[in-house]
């Protein structure tokens, strides 16, 4: 039998830490005279001038040099250095390298450059400020409900707070820390198929078989108000009004039927405002976006995007040969998270706090200065589409080549740099955000992989599958991190925390 080794101590994981912001030894490579260096401009996403341009030796051009240079550069602490990836600019060309190489020198040789007095243009995105530690072994066996549990979420407030809807017509609310239950919310009369935590924490949706919507309040495990009638079938998903749109202080919520319609409603009265109607088989999907739009997938194989103020009908898109499974936007994490971060920093004010939850949803969506809120579908064509309305207009970025099977689930990346899509064709896949450019395949399952969720610092991934395991990637190189068996059937819904919680 062998031994699971414990946790690594606050000491191990800070000597790690200061391990990785020291600079590699590199062995040195001797290069023909004048090919020895190169001049390297710093630019953030944006095309803005960090540094000044500074000449830099190929033998310490590593990623991790670079990066700790471009810190020294920019006057920071060492214990205040923020770690970046870099897109490499090719001079002369039309070229932006995503992944950087292990060897610069002979990429730039590979491209034909050969003239090293061109300043050649580093693109710096900074990583997440924190670092999330792969699960290795199970806190907790929660057991509970008595059917299957089809949807999961943790609250905004806090990782320790989960909800649960699950087959046996219930929502449940765990407390992760303990491992333990703190309410089983009871009304429903058919099985919960999503449960959704408001972008304030303070209220939880839950939308059922029963073809009725019910909020609840998490911290009295209570209904808030009457459930929500209106829809002729099953609800099928639901989307709360991103936090700093919020009217009035007043809350809104979508949500998408077998119908054919989605509704939004106005929370506190539970009042039907708008009756999206259009799509022509059952609605699968729905997100409500940060410039006020809303996001629709359907069976009728259309995606259509609605003003949700007016209740109008802005866009349809037509591109998929079969339903549409998913939608995710690149927005999504900060929509969520709304004004809470990883610095617990809440502003004191609703006006504070609505302003700090449209700053993050600004910087998430922002392309090169403009805030141009992107999204991806899956369908069961095997394909997925990159969308931007708003300099794309109805026509995709790109069209995602490389699934075998239907593509289930799709899932930005919190730094919104790529996307992770599940599959029945056992795989899961890594894609470029900006270009939907195919990175790598994840292949280690056995069976379909259903859904997939990314760390809040965007460098891991889990996967659930059909086959009773997750697993945990390094999003970065594509490698096995954690193997994690110990469910008995298949695994529907793996959630991560929204942001970790600080030491």
């Amino acid at each position: 039998m062998s031994t699971v080794l414990p946790p690594p101590s606050k000491r191990q994981r800070r000597e790690e830490i200061e391990r990785t912001q020291t600079q590699q030894d590199v062995t040195p490579k001797t290069l023909p005279a004048g090919q020895d260096s190169f001049k390297a401009e710093f630019v953030d996403s944006d095309g803005n001038q960090m540094t000044d341009v500074i000449e830099v030796k190929f033998e310490d051009a590593t990623e991790k040099n670079i990066s700790v240079l471009l810190n020294t550069l920019l006057g920071r602490d060492r214990e205040d250095f923020t770690p970046y990836r870099f897109r490499i600019h090719i001079p002369g060309k039309d070229i932006i390298v995503d992944q950087y190489p292990t060897d610069l020198h002979g990429l730039l040789a590979k491209h034909g450059v050969a003239n090293f007095e061109n300043t050649i243009t580093l693109s710096a995105e900074p990583q997440a400020v924190f670092k999330v530690q792969a699960v290795s072994r199970m806190a907790h066996r929660i057991p509970g409900h008595g059917q299957p549990i089809l949807a999961s979420q943790f609250s905004p407030i806090s990782s320790s707070i989960l909800a649960t809807g699950s087959g046996d017509n219930t929502v449940r609310i765990w407390d992760t820390d303990t491992g333990t239950p703190k309410f089983t919310l009871k009304g429903h009369t058919g099985w919960v198929l999503g449960v959704s935590f408001s972008p304030r924490g303070d209220q939880l949706a839950s939308c059922s078989m029963d073809k009725t919507v019910r909020i609840w309040d998490p911290e009295t495990g209570k209904p808030f108000g009457q459930d929500l009638k209106g829809h002729a079938k099953w609800v099928t998903a639901i989307a709360w009004q991103p936090y700093h749109l919020w009217r009035d202080g007043t809350a809104r919520l979508a949500s998408a039927s077998k119908d054919g319609t989605v509704r939004i409603w106005v929370v506190n009265t539970g009042r039907t405002e708008h009756v999206l109607s259009g799509h022509k088989d059952s609605v699968s999907c729905v997100r409500w976006g940060g410039t006020d739009l809303v996001y629709t997938g359907s069976h009728d194989k259309s995606i259509r995007v609605w003003d949700a103020v007016k209740g109008t009908l802005v866009s349809q898109l037509t591109a998929h040969g079969h339903w549409v499974n998913h939608i995710a936007l690149s927005s999504d994490h900060a929509l969520q998270t709304g004004y809470f971060d990883h610095t617990k920093d809440i502003p004191a004010t609703e006006e504070g706090k609505r302003q700090k939850a449209k700053e993050r949803f600004e910087n998430a969506a922002k392309i090169n200065g403009k805030v141009a809120e992107r999204f991806v579908s899956a369908s069961d064509d095997f394909t997925m589409y990159l969308w931007d309305l708003t300099n794309n207009g109805n026509k995709p970025v790109a069209r995602l080549l490389g699934h075998q099977n239907k593509v289930n689930h799709v899932q930005f990346s919190p730094d919104g740099t790529m996307i992770a899509s599940a599959g029945w064709d056992n795989a899961t896949k890594l894609w470029n955000a900006r270009d939907g450019k195919f990175l790598k395949s994840l292949r280690g399952h056995v069976a379909p992989v259903y859904q997939c969720g990314w760390s809040a610092d965007s460098r891991l991934l889990v996967t659930a599958s059909k086959d009773t395991t997750l697993k945990v990637w390094n999003a970065r190189t594509g490698n096995l991190t954690t193997d994690l068996p110990g469910h008995e059937d298949e695994v529907r819904t793996p959630r991560r925390q929204v942001h970790p919680s600080p030491d």
